[in-house]
């Protein structure tokens, strides 16, 4: 049955294109700011069904050809690439209900980042006291110094260490831990961190981004960028919609349309 009605799907196509106009190859290119190039490369992944020929063998496209390709370009900025390709062939090749699930699929992982970054953004305010690049070589501490230091017992720091947090040098010779002037720092972010409520698991996400950078102010920074970066990607999610319900109701109406004269004859 599936195979059917995807056949009847792309039999379709080729009557949305000639009741909407002949487009050019090139003339797509134009309308979507790609090279004549790209817009064949996306025929050739399925992003846009395939194109009729003319007599001489060129390339005949249509509306749904159109508004294909705008979707998957203001779905690329949003999702990426790849996950832009997967929705706007299901729209050609699965039923309604996957293209949908696709789509809040993109909008829930944006929503993840976002929820990561506002964790990320509590705990740069959390530790905003601790001077980060503050590292001095007197620091240098064991475990039963570190922890006494902090007002922890050794334990915490071991299960630190188990956790991936803040993981110590080890002695050669005698295997025991001694932390290094920058590991007693993450020490200290990861304490005032447990002390303001973070768990676990958004701690192991969030202390590699912290280790990269050296001052306050570049965490700030760098969470700035971030949630720039995914509010970019929202709005291009949210410009994608009127393009990409274009195509999805194109395909809509020409499985219709094909069912009904099927059940006719």
């Amino acid at each position: 049955m599936l195979v059917e009605t995807l056949t009847a799907r792309w039999r379709a196509f080729g009557v949305a294109s000639l009741k909407s106009g002949v487009l050019r190859t090139a003339d797509v290119a134009r309308r979507c700011g790609y090279s004549v190039q790209q817009v064949r490369n996306l025929e050739r992944d399925g992003v846009l069904p395939p194109a009729t020929r003319t007599a001489t063998g060129y390339r005949s496209y249509g509306d749904l050809h159109l508004q294909s390709a705008l979707a998957y370009r203001t779905l690329a900025a949003g999702a990426g690439p790849t996950e832009a390709k997967r929705i706007v062939r299901a729209v050609h090749h699965s039923p309604t209900s996957q293209v949908l699930a696709l789509l809040d699929a993109a909008h829930a992982r944006l929503a993840a980042e976002r929820t990561e970054l506002r964790l990320a953004q509590e705990a740069a305010r959390a530790i905003a006291g601790e001077p980060i690049e503050d590292v001095r070589t007197s620091d240098s501490m064991s475990v039963s110094d570190l922890a006494a230091a902090l007002g922890v017992r050794p334990s915490t720091l071991r299960h630190w260490d188990a956790e991936e947090l803040v993981v110590p040098n080890r002695d050669r010779a005698r295997g025991t831990r001694r932390y290094t002037p920058a590991q007693v720092r993450d020490a200290r972010i990861v304490h005032q961190l447990r002390k303001a409520g973070y768990r676990i698991a958004p701690l192991r996400a969030l202390m590699p981004e912290l280790r990269r950078t050296r001052r306050s102010e570049d965490v700030a920074f760098a969470l700035a960028a971030r949630e720039a970066g995914i509010a970019t990607r929202s709005r291009a999610l949210l410009n994608k919609a009127v393009a990409l319900s274009a195509a999805l109701t194109m395909v809509e109406a020409s499985a219709d349309t094909t069912e009904r004269t099927s059940t006719r004859e």
